[in-house]
């Protein structure tokens, strides 16, 4: 097996095979795209498909890949990148299918839902894609029967002012079995209808309520119970629940962003190249430090995740180390802050970095290793000197010089910046706050205190 596909991530993702001209010629969805893509070079899998992979195989020069937000993100994706490309080995997606919605028919008195495969904008809602449309059924047929909110299933057209013939009232088994709230005999008034027709469009917009809390308290009861049947049916509508709360991200995807993803990934896999590593370093964090002297010093980290910024990430540290009295200390500085970080790893090891990033050189190398060996840990980890852009490796004597231009040293030179600009910005806001303080001070506050040393 090729070596260079133990470099894709164990996330979910579309993969796309290319020729040596560059064509896609097959376009695929993974939950796990490492797992995936091994699979079609492992002999035992050559002849399970027929002529398709035997065919296939010989003609895949490169695979790229878009890691995406959930399994069902890259279903969709998936789809939409079939349709723009029609690669050669895709049988599914050529022909304009597309995954089904849910529509909530709001531009008629008294609304209906309904799964439809095409979206025309109007008064009428629609929620969705949901690749998984059996699941999405069994949830809509659980809010019907619970009467959690009982739409009506008919197919008639009627309104306020244009009433159902009395005739085809009489056929309707939902009528007579109480199934339905029955708006077409007056059973249900029309505000009262519209009410269950907003409670089912708030509920299809992810405004869930307290019902997850009640479904899994009445699955916990059938259980102890050993009443397993009816358990099993809050169980299977928490698991379409679940679905259904998956956030759609295919939806904000361009072309450009797509490009840009892509583009993210050769920058990863070339920088993991450099530096040796076996794995894609797809997330990344990065230090740096800001002080005046000695004066509100700080140190920094921003998170990148697949090449791009995760400000939810972003840490910032007030130094608490002792530094000397007329300047600061990197090295002490970079010490602390990396050890605090790493205590907050061990504390959530799901935050674990793949790479972490160092604005310095062999200096904060040293600083570095001493944070691990405080916290009992170990991060891959790599410095890169601002005087030269030299990448500095733990143990090499002499620093990796890129030329200008290397997407890794680009992908490197944006990070430290990022972190540098994070640094500076925290520092000022602290000098700031210290400068307004001493003014206070001047004016008979000392050291936050009234001048009767009472805390302020």
């Amino acid at each position: 097996m090729d070596p260079r596909l133990s470099i894709l991530p164990n996330k979910a993702g579309v993969y796309i095979m290319r020729a040596k001209e560059g064509t896609i010629i097959y376009i695929g969805k993974a939950k796990n795209l490492a797992d995936r893509v091994k699979q079609y070079f492992q002999e035992s899998n050559l002849y399970s498909r027929g002529w398709k992979l035997p065919s296939l195989l010989p003609l895949i020069a490169k695979i790229d890949y878009v890691t995406c937000a959930s399994e069902r993100d890259a279903l969709v994706l998936e789809e939409k990148l079939i349709k723009q490309y029609q690669p050669f080995f895709n049988s599914l997606g050529k022909d304009g299918k597309s995954y089904p919605y849910l529509k909530l028919t709001m531009g008629e008195d008294y609304p209906r839902l309904q799964m439809t495969r095409r979206v025309i904008r109007g008064k009428d809602l629609y929620f969705g894609p949901y690749p998984k449309s059996s699941i999405v059924k069994s949830l809509m047929r659980f809010l019907w029967k619970s009467k959690y909110a009982p739409l009506r299933p008919c197919k008639w057209n009627f309104s306020r002012e244009r009433e159902l013939d009395p005739r085809k009232i009489n056929t309707c088994i939902y009528y007579h079995t109480g199934q339905c709230p029955a708006p077409c005999a007056g059973k249900i008034s029309y505000e009262d209808y519209r009410a269950l027709a907003q409670r089912m469009a708030d509920f299809l917009e992810g405004n869930f309520g307290n019902i997850t809390e009640n479904i899994t308290a009445l699955m916990k009861a059938h259980s102890d119970k050993m009443e397993y049947e009816q358990a099993a049916v809050f169980r299977n509508f928490l698991h379409a629940l679940s679905h259904m709360k998956e956030r759609v991200l295919v939806g904000r995807f361009k072309d450009e962003k797509i490009t840009t993803a892509m583009e993210n990934t050769d920058k990863l896999k070339r920088l993991a190249e450099v530096i040796g590593m076996h794995k894609l370093p797809a997330h990344i964090e990065a230090f740096d430090n800001s002080h005046l002297f000695g004066r509100e010093a700080v140190g920094c980290m921003v998170c990148y995740i697949n090449g791009e910024k995760n400000h939810e990430h972003y840490r910032r540290f007030k130094i608490r180390s002792k530094l000397p009295e007329r300047g600061g200390s990197d090295f002490t500085m970079m010490e602390e802050s990396v050890y605090r970080r790493l205590r907050q790893i061990k504390r959530d090891p799901a935050q674990t970095p793949d790479l972490i990033l160092l604005d310095g050189g062999k200096s904060q190398i040293s600083a570095a290793l001493n944070a691990y060996e405080r916290a009992g840990m170990f991060i891959p980890f790599i410095a890169l000197a601002e005087t030269h852009e030299g990448i500095y490796l733990p143990a090499a004597q002499e620093s990796i010089k890129l030329p200008i231009g290397d997407p890794a040293l680009n992908l490197l030179m944006e990070i430290r910046d990022e972190v540098h600009r994070f640094a500076i910005t925290y520092h000022r806001k602290l000098r700031d706050k210290a400068e307004i303080h001493g003014h206070q001070n001047q004016e008979g506050l000392i050291d936050g205190k009234d001048p009767a040393g009472r805390d302020l």
